[in-house]
C-alpha cells in the first residue's frame, strides 16, 4: 500500500511476535479499514499501513475532529466543550501539585487550538507549544491569541529547559515514537515532570465497544496502549514511573462517540451505564480507566 507504514516487527520493542487482532473502520474521515495488530511481547497494539507522515494530514481534516477545528457542531461536541473548562482547570491544579510550583517553564506537545496552553500562559508559566498542523495554529493564534510552533523546533530546542512537559492525548498520534520519546528525556530538567495522557484499550468501554470503540480513531491513532506497554516503554527510555490517575469525564465522551458508530445513532442509556462502569472499575483499579494519565520523571 503506497504511503503507508508497514510494520514486520513491533515499532517499541521490535518483536516479530507480532498479530492480527481485528480491524476498525476510519469513522471521521475516509470510512477505510484499517488492521489493528499487537505485539505479544510488551503489549502493544498498534496501526498497520497507518499514512506515513507526509500523508497522514489529510485524515484530519474533518469538522468532526475538534482539537483541530473548535467546532460548536452536535450535542457531543458543545458537551466537549463544557468540559473542557473544567479538565483544564484540573490539569493545571495537577501540574502545580507535581511540581509544587505556581510557575515554571511548559511544553505542551500536540497543542491542537490552544486552550491549554494559553490557560497555563495566562497563570504566568512560560509555554512553549507544538502544533504540527498549520491551520490549526492560525485559529490557536485568533481564538486564544497564543503563538504555537510547528514540530520543526522540537529537536532543536535547548536540553534540560522545561520543569513540566505535557502531552494531552498526543503520544498515541506521533509517528517517530521512540526518537520522540528519546527527545523529551533530553528536554527534561532533572527534577521535571512529564504528563502523558493515553486512551487505554484495557478498559471496560473498550471491552464493550470492541472494534467500534471510538479511541481506536483509526488511522490517527498509531498505537493502542495499555498500563504495560506504556508503562515498559517508558522505562526503556529511562523514565520512572511516578503514578497514574484516571481521566473520568473521557469514559463518558469515549461512550457517547461509540455508541453513534456502534448503532448508527447515541443510546444515552447504554452510553451512559458503560461509562459509569468503567469508571467504577477505574475506582478500584485505575490501569482499567477509559483514559490515563501517567505522570513520569528521570
Amino acid at each position: 500500500m503506497p504511503n503507508s507504514i508497514h510494520h514486520q516487527h513491533c515499532p517499541v520493542c521490535a518483536s516479530t511476535e507480532i498479530e492480527q487482532i481485528f480491524s476498525a473502520i476510519d469513522n471521521t474521515v475516509s470510512g477505510k479499514i484499517f488492521n489493528i495488530v499487537e505485539c505479544k511481547n510488551c503489549q502493544l497494539q498498534f496501526t498497520q499501513h497507518a499514512p506515513n507522515e507526509a500523508t497522514i494530514g489529510e485524515y484530519y481534516k474533518s469538522s468532526h475532529y475538534i482539537s483541530h477545528t473548535n467546532s460548536k457542531e452536535g450535542f457531543i461536541n458543545k458537551l466537549y466543550q463544557f468540559v473542557r473548562n473544567i479538565t483544564i482547570s484540573n490539569k493545571k491544579n495537577l501540574i502545580e501539585k507535581l511540581t509544587k510550583q505556581k510557575k515554571g517553564t511548559l511544553l505542551d506537545m500536540g497543542c491542537g487550538t490552544g486552550f491549554f496552553a494559553a490557560s497555563m500562559k495566562k497563570s504566568g508559566w512560560d509555554v512553549t507549544g507544538i502544533e504540527p498542523d498549520s491551520e490549526t495554529r492560525k485559529l490557536a493564534l485568533t481564538l486564544n491569541k497564543i503563538e504555537l510552533f510547528s514540530t520543526d523546533i522540537f529537536f532543536e530546542l535547548p536540553e534540560k529547559q522545561f520543569d513540566v512537559i505535557t502531552l494531552w492525548h498526543v503520544l498515541e498520534h506521533v509517528h517517530s515514537l521512540k526518537k520522540t520519546i528519546a527527545q523529551l528525556h533530553k528536554l527534561l530538567k532533572e527534577n521535571g515532570k512529564l504528563i502523558i495522557a493515553v486512551p487505554n484499550r484495557n478498559c471496560f468501554d473498550a471491552e464493550f465497544y470492541k472494534s467500534h470503540w471510538a479511541a481506536y480513531d483509526v488511522p490517527r491513532h498509531l498505537y493502542h496502549f495499555n498500563f504495560q506497554s506504556m508503562k515498559s516503554m517508558m522505562e526503556k527510555e529511562q523514565f520512572k514511573l511516578e503514578g497514574i490517575k484516571p481521566m473520568w469525564f473521557d469514559s463518558f465522551y469515549i461512550s457517547l462517540l461509540s455508541s453513534k458508530i456502534k448503532f448508527g445513532k447515541i443510546k444515552w442509556f447504554t452510553a451512559i451505564a458503560t461509562a459509569l462502569r468503567s469508571n467504577l472499575q477505574a475506582l478500584n483499579n485505575p490501569k482499567r480507566s477509559s483514559s490515563i494519565i501517567y505522570i513520569f520523571s528521570i
